[in-house]
């Protein structure tokens, strides 16, 4: 039986080994994957198990998609892995690194980096033309394609074209180290694709499932029930105003009017 698991390219660094080598390496979180739908020979055709892996945003996923995942998390990739038996599977199991370990033999598949338009030189490794007298501006080009007696272009030559993008298979690369705690793979040699780029890898054995790490419910606080301290209110003296004495009212000397 064969172990697989899907990761994300993070980026190449290198390990040292206990004899003092250093070995180039690239980096692949993977996992943990969840078994979404188990297929039969008997109602299916063929047996096949898909699995789900990395989580997104529930905003864009449409009806017939979320029934599919119903009970399960909103998984941005699903892939299908055939296998020829598929008794031990069932939906909503669990797997992680833990089913692989140091010294594996990897086979690993991505998507290649995509290099746009590309001439013969870069794309087939053609020599080019000599860089000497009456090769102007011919350095890389092509030549003749020697369709003379057919007058047409045959099926097959080698010309310029889209280059990357292509499904890679990569084999026999060897699994240095196993970090669970972050769920890291550390596989020996360069890896195909881009960074954060879907990666499949597997290899011989079997798969160990694990439990389902339960995220710790997040308590929302309400503002009415945060009390917050009390603060002991200190006593204000009061200060007493002294009034100034009112000014005697002088009594109104009234004038004598003249007769």
């Amino acid at each position: 039986m064969a172990k697989f698991i899907l990761g994300r390219k993070l980026n190449m660094t290198q390990k040292f080994q206990e004899d003092g080598r250093v070995v180039p390496v690239t980096v692949v979180e993977a996992g943990p994957c969840t078994v979404v739908q188990v297929k039969n020979n008997d109602k299916d055709g063929y047996s096949a198990v898909q699995v789900g892996y990395a989580t997104k945003n529930k905003k864009g996923i449409n009806k017939p998609l979320a029934g599919h995942l119903k009970k399960l998390d909103n998984f941005r990739y699903l892939k299908e892995f055939r296998l020829d038996n598929v008794e031990n599977f069932e939906r909503s199991k669990v797997f992680d690194v833990t089913s692989f370990a140091a010294g594996d033999n990897l086979k690993v598949t991505a998507t290649s980096k995509g290099k746009g338009f590309q001439g013969v030189v870069k794309r087939h490794g053609f020599k080019g033309s000599p860089a000497s007298h009456g090769h102007k501006d011919q350095l890389r080009m092509p030549g003749s394609i020697g369709a003379t007696d057919a007058a047409r272009v045959f099926k097959g030559t080698r010309m310029g074209g889209r280059m990357g993008t292509d499904t890679v298979t990569v084999k026999n690369l060897e699994l240095i180290e196993v970090d669970a705690e972050k769920n890291l793979l550390y596989v020996k040699g360069a890896v195909p694709g881009h960074r954060n780029s879907l990666v499949t890898i597997w290899a011989d054995g079997e798969l160990t499932f694990v439990e389902k790490k339960k995220e710790a419910p997040k308590v929302e606080a309400k503002a009415a029930e945060i009390k917050e301290p009390v603060k002991e209110e200190k006593p204000v003296k009061e200060e007493v105003k002294k009034e100034a004495p009112k000014a005697e009212a002088k009594p109104e000397i009234k004038k004598e009017e003249k007769k």
